[in-house]
């Protein structure tokens, strides 16, 4: 059984410290990339920080995971980190959308191999950090993709943000990738959602603390989901 869990990042200190490390790892391993310029661990004191980690219940080892950063006026999103000085306007469309209902972004995606292939790596859990966003009353996600990622994050109803960098795109982190800028507007409205993604969406929406049979290409295989944002406050535009 694997379990997916929820919870904002100062609940636990050391699963955020492992997070990290997983991430790092795998960033180094398969694309050659030490260190990002949005890659910066302040998150783990942010109390508006969701993190969702996919670990082994019983050891706790972790094997994947993701952030929702919620914009609360303290922190910059990682979009903004990364992108700002190839076109500054970045931070001017993050404060529009946190002052018009709230937004967030989901980031720092990654899982190792021992999940590879079971159907609960990068789709499972961006599913899950658009699932858990109702909790937390905003408005939209932003998400930044590598190519490979592109057509996942549009089945869960984003759009590419055309009036950044050349049309959304960016060579980011270096210049042999290219990065996409996308965006849920409105995490209330999946219209542009893949038909079962937006109903899976909707069943972790209603269902965050349960057990379900899920099923890969390696088979199927129980999943717990433990994805309850407890003590949450919501962030005010100043």
């Amino acid at each position: 059984m694997i379990r997916i869990r929820a919870f904002t990042a100062p609940e636990d200190p050391l699963a955020c410290e492992h997070f990290i490390v997983g991430h790092r790892k795998i960033l180094e391993i398969y694309y050659g990339i030490i260190k990002i310029t949005s890659d910066s661990n302040e998150w783990v004191n942010d109390p508006h920080c969701i993190v969702i980690v996919a670990e082994d219940p019983e050891t706790k080892i972790i094997y994947g995971g993701a952030r929702l950063q919620v914009v609360s006026g303290k922190y910059l999103l990682p979009i903004e980190s990364a992108l700002s000085k190839y076109d500054p306007t970045i931070h001017d469309v993050v404060r529009h959308e946190f002052i018009n209902g709230g937004t967030s972004e989901v980031c720092g995606l990654w899982n190792s191999k021992e999940i590879a292939g079971m159907g609960i790596g990068s789709h499972i859990l961006s599913i899950i950090g658009v699932a858990v966003s109702f909790q937390i009353d905003i408005k939209s996600i932003f998400v930044l993709c590598a190519p490979s990622t592109v057509r996942m994050s549009r089945s869960m109803g984003t759009q590419i943000v055309t009036t950044l960098g050349n049309n959304g795109t960016f060579y980011y982190p270096k210049d042999s990738f290219i990065a996409t800028v996308m965006r849920l507007d409105d995490v209330n409205d999946l219209q542009y959602a893949d038909p079962k993604v937006a109903e899976k969406i909707h069943f972790l929406k209603d269902n965050n603390s349960c057990i379900v049979e899920e099923r890969g290409p390696k088979g199927t295989f129980l999943v717990e989901y433990d994805i309850k944002i407890k003590n949450w406050t919501r962030p005010v535009a100043q």
